[in-house]
């Protein structure tokens, strides 16, 4: 029983600093054009969790001129941010989800 708590209080521990290395990497480079909740320049990250999948929202950071018309975007203004590492694209992402609508 003291093992499964250890386990569960830890990895609770490893989500609450993964969603503020998300928070902290949204504000240090998504800020300028996008907003948690309502539309600025780009889209919410309400608007974007409810449409996109982690990878699409992955590839979209990535590599924003390759994939914005297969998104369904009609242009692209986003810059590309290919020198993230792989957990802080992970870690972006998942904050971006967090602003999904529960169904």
């Amino acid at each position: 029983m003291k093992k499964n708590l250890t386990i569960f209080f830890s990895l609770l521990l490893a989500g609450t600093s993964w969603a503020a290395e998300g928070e902290k990497l949204f504000k240090t480079y998504c800020w300028g054009c996008h907003h948690q909740t309502a539309e600025a320049f780009g889209p919410s990250f309400k608007t974007i969790a409810s449409k996109r999948n982690k990878g699409e929202i992955i590839a979209q950071i990535v590599d924003p001129k390759g994939t914005y018309k297969m998104l369904g975007y009609s242009r692209n203004s986003m810059p590309a941010f290919a020198d993230l590492k792989p957990d802080e694209l992970e870690a972006l992402a998942d904050y971006i989800l967090t602003f999904k609508d529960a169904k």
